[in-house]
């Protein structure tokens, strides 16, 4: 374990053994990923890619069937209860008893961390999730907004080092989703933590994440900075605002593509390593297309993640 990796995954893998007639089925395929201290880490992937075992196994709800696992410097065959202290996770579920406060919740939770009644932060924590003038009502009477924040509070309650967010706007508003980012970037940049997230909104993890890792069919498929990912994708659009209708027998450059929007524009879509802009602007200004603006759409993480399950399903 280096100083620099809040988490190290050697030759993680998981077979669930299979029900009746069914064969085993295989979710993780010897993944190995280092996982920085201090970072924002996004960890993606389609619907059962192995995300959710994944993830399980750091918190110690699944057993792995084979490979390592360090948490904070932790093995987790050796120091299992060190390395699930060192972690904190909010569920992708609502998994509240529908009987207590949050307070209750909170204190609950951090009993069964073993925290003392002297050092539990639950006011704080109410404060910061804001849910503190509901913090002695009963959790079936929260909305599930409130329900999804008071998760985020029960996995900080005994001040973990890495915390894990499962899908964590999944279904919320976007009031709500603000200000879980907000409390985000702030134990992030404030207190140091490790965020480790899963989402499907991909727009989320371009403007959160410093680095991604994509799993597909239980495989680690690329591990990368954001930025770099995001290079990978060779095309861009340019978006052309034109004074008049152009012809309709424009010619473009041999592999530029074009798209007539409904507001006008002209969106023409190119491959950078074969085509520049000048020359899209030199065959506009040649078929007498006077432009009023022009602006470059780049790519979004969204088109990396497409291009790269679709590569690895073919």
């Amino acid at each position: 374990m280096t100083d620099d990796n809040a988490i190290e995954i050697e030759g993680l893998a998981k077979t669930y053994a299979g029900r009746g007639r069914e064969p085993d089925k295989q979710a993780l395929k010897g993944i190995d990923l280092n996982i920085p201290r201090g970072s924002i880490f996004g960890l993606l992937g389609p619907n059962g890619a192995g995300k959710s075992t994944l993830i399980n196994i750091l918190a110690g709800l699944v057993v792995k069937s084979a490979g390592k696992v360090k948490i904070w410097g932790f093995d987790q065959d050796v120091n299992p209860r060190q390395s699930r202290a060192a972690i904190g996770v909010m569920p992708q579920e609502l998994n509240l008893d529908p009987f207590f406060s949050p307070r209750g919740s909170l204190d609950v939770q951090a009993g069964l961390y073993g925290v003392p009644k002297s050092e539990r932060r639950t006011d704080e924590i109410l404060e910061m999730i804001g849910l503190s003038d509901k913090a002695d009502a009963y959790a079936r009477s929260l909305s599930g907004g409130m329900r999804r924040r008071l998760l985020l509070g029960k996995a900080l309650v005994h001040d973990p080092q890495i915390l894990v967010l499962d899908e964590p706007t999944a279904g919320v508003d976007i009031e709500l989703r603000q200000m879980l980012w907000r409390n985000v970037r702030k134990l992030n940049e404030e207190q140091g933590k490790t965020i480790i997230l899963t989402t499907h909104y991909l727009e989320e993890a371009e403007e959160m994440c410093d680095e991604i890792a994509i799993i597909h069919h239980g495989e680690l498929i690329v591990r990368d900075t954001t930025q770099s990912l995001l290079s990978r994708i060779d095309f861009k659009t340019l978006v052309i605002v034109p004074m008049a209708p152009p012809p309709a027998d424009l010619v473009l450059p041999k592999g530029a593509t074009l798209e007539r929007r409904d507001s006008g524009q002209l969106a023409i879509s190119y491959a950078r390593s074969r085509i520049k802009p000048g020359e899209i602007l030199a065959a506009l200004r040649e078929a007498g297309v006077e432009i009023a603006d022009v602006s470059i759409e780049e790519a979004h993480l969204e088109d990396v993640f497409l291009d790269l399950t679709r590569s690895t399903a073919a």
